[in-house]
């Protein structure tokens, strides 16, 4: 999601006229993109708590709904990543709510029923959302928070697909206990080692290893060709050879796990391939209906708050990326975006689909792969619709090790150590921040990470005795040029109001200037936006300029990091109370 804007690209071929005028671009990308999309889609839905037929639904949702609804040209839209861990929780929590004296697998599929609700209501809420144009609260969030909740999620996901990986058990909740957190699934794992099942760990770590080998390929030719599509097939001729689609025993020299035991017997079969239905023989097999009851209780109640608040900014902040990354520049309208998403989550939840975003990871290689206009999007829909009514065998071959492995490489991205570093270098205050999410939300969970994170970046700002209000001041020097004078201070809690100044002027102007000469600080994710917008207008043959940081200290090296004035010392109790 923490996508820059390039700086130079090569001129786009011109755009062909009307909706299907790109249609043999657009059927190709969408192809390329489905084949990435579909093992995801089953893996983030059964990492979710959801039958995996569930993730397609979504995804078959997002591309033949939300392509008519948006004016997103190059988004597409499914199940993510960074909502695993909240769809999950809701499950899970819902479940044992309603169904504590149920059997496992009931109260298992009471939650995700449960979650479906959660799921109906939050997409009206979305909608509602983008009808009063709540699009732009997006930018209320200061980013660094933003990163480490994201970086906690891939700590988490990591933390419960790697026993996945390895074909063993991960820890279960005790008798009416809580289930285990992260960090304790990461302290366990490694005495779980010894009891690995040899071949499903060689599919999972071969897939694992086979995805960061290829990310690592600078060859352009080699990169066109999709990691997962190479990770299945390599997965899926590995599960043939081992006959998983056939329970059976074998043995295997165990001593080379644990030194003490004797040559070990392990048992594979159908269990680890995934389960899907036969859509077209057994169609009440493949869908699933909310059940409405969690909404109004505290934990649905919270869960409704995650939902809308997590899905609705992961989304927004994917599309403004590609929408950056769109080689034509166009603009897309973010609160009717917001109303496609919450519209396509409410249809998809209602037949037991996950939530959607506009995710980043597909709507990058969609660009890549040669789209032109939004039908990528629904040629990406159409095909994972075909392919999961036509060869659900061929679905149901995929080991379940190797969808682990995707998202354990997924949840590397997400936390990856680049992002630390990059942290680090933008300051001090802000690698605190970030570390400070992600322990919040590793040791409680996402809503009071999140919360936290905001507390202490509001608390590095207050510990300058910056003051929290922000006076703009609009000058116009001829037709052309506007300066809007900045005092007091630009930091992320009233950026909301210094960028809507800075579009409701920028129409008038073909240059504008952002003075910051009487700014008292200018926080990390104030200059991160104003750079968005330099981006924007030159992308639009316009001036954006920002003058007055010459008596400015930064705090790191970083050209983002936060800035204050030199001279600004801390005012004291009178001044305070005056």
């Amino acid at each position: 999601m923490a996508q820059q804007p390039p700086t130079a690209t090569a001129p786009p071929p011109p755009l062909r006229p009307g909706l299907f005028g790109n249609v043999r671009f657009d059927a190709i990308a969408g192809f390329l993109v489905f084949l990435i999309a579909m093992p995801l889609c089953l893996a983030i839905s059964r990492a979710s708590g959801f039958p995996p037929i569930a993730g397609i639904w979504t995804a078959v949702i997002g591309g033949l709904v939300t392509t008519f609804l948006s004016d997103a040209q190059l988004t597409i839209k499914g199940p993510a990543a960074g909502l695993i861990v909240i769809v999950a929780g809701a499950v899970s929590e819902l479940g044992k709510q309603f169904g504590a004296d149920l059997p496992e697998a009931d109260r298992a599929f009471l939650g995700y029923k449960l979650a479906l609700g959660i799921g109906v209501t939050a997409g009206i809420v979305q909608i509602l959302f983008g009808l009063i144009q709540a699009g732009r609260l997006a930018d209320f969030f200061p980013l660094t928070p933003v990163q480490g909740m994201l970086a906690s999620i891939g700590i988490i996901i990591i933390a419960k697909q790697m026993y996945e990986v390895i074909g063993v058990a991960a820890p279960k909740a005790p008798p009416g206990g809580e289930p285990p957190g992260p960090l304790e699934l990461l302290w366990e794992f490694p005495g779980k080692i010894r009891e690995i099942n040899p071949e499903i760990a060689v599919i999972g770590l071969v897939g694992l290893a086979i995805l960061f080998a290829l990310q690592a390929v600078k060859k352009k030719s080699v990169r066109k060709v999709p990691a997962q599509l190479v990770v299945l097939v390599v997965a899926i001729g590995l599960g043939v050879a081992f006959d998983l689609e056939h329970e059976h025993s074998y043995l295997f020299p165990a001593h080379y796990f644990n030194g003490d035991m004797a040559d070990g017997e392990y048992t594979v079969g159908p269990k680890f391939l995934v389960t899907i239905p036969d859509v077209l023989s057994h169609p009440a097999d493949a869908f699933a209906y909310p059940d409405f009851r969690g909404v109004a209780t505290g934990t649905g109640l919270k869960y409704l708050l995650l939902f809308t608040l997590i899905g609705s900014l992961e989304s927004l902040l994917s599309a403004k990326a590609i929408e950056w990354l769109d080689p034509w520049k166009r603009k897309t309208n973010f609160d009717r975006d917001l109303i496609a998403v919450g519209f396509a989550n409410a249809l998809a939840a209602s037949i037991g689909g996950l939530p959607m975003i506009s995710e980043i990871v597909r709507s990058s290689a969609n660009i890549n792969s040669g789209a032109r206009t939004k039908m990528s999007n629904a040629f990406h829909g159409l095909f994972l619709l075909a392919f999961v009514l036509l060869l659900p065998g061929l679905i149901h071959s995929i080991p379940l090790a190797v969808l682990g492995a995707m998202l354990v490489f997924t949840g590397f991205r997400l936390a990856s150590p680049s992002s630390f570093v990059r942290t680090f270098r933008v300051g001090t205050d802000q690698f605190v921040v970030f570390l400070g999410t992600i322990l919040a939300t590793l040791a409680t969970d996402l809503l009071i990470g999140i919360a936290f994170g905001i507390v202490l970046e509001a608390g590095f700002l207050l510990w300058h005795f910056k003051p929290l209000s922000s006076d703009v001041r609009v000058i116009r020097e001829g037709d052309d040029r506007v300066v809007l004078k900045v005092r007091s201070s630009a930091v992320f809690w009233n950026w909301i109001s210094l960028r809507s100044i800075i579009l409701r002027e920028a129409p008038t102007c073909r240059e504008m200037v952002i003075d910051l000469s009487k700014s008292k600080i200018v926080d990390h994710s104030v200059m991160e936006k104003l750079h968005e917008l330099q981006v924007e207008f030159r992308a639009a043959g316009k001036t954006f300029e920002i003058i007055g940081m010459d008596e400015h200290t930064p705090m790191s090296r970083h050209p983002l990091a936060a800035r204050k004035q030199a001279n600004e010392v801390a005012p004291d109790a009178n001044t305070l109370a005056t």
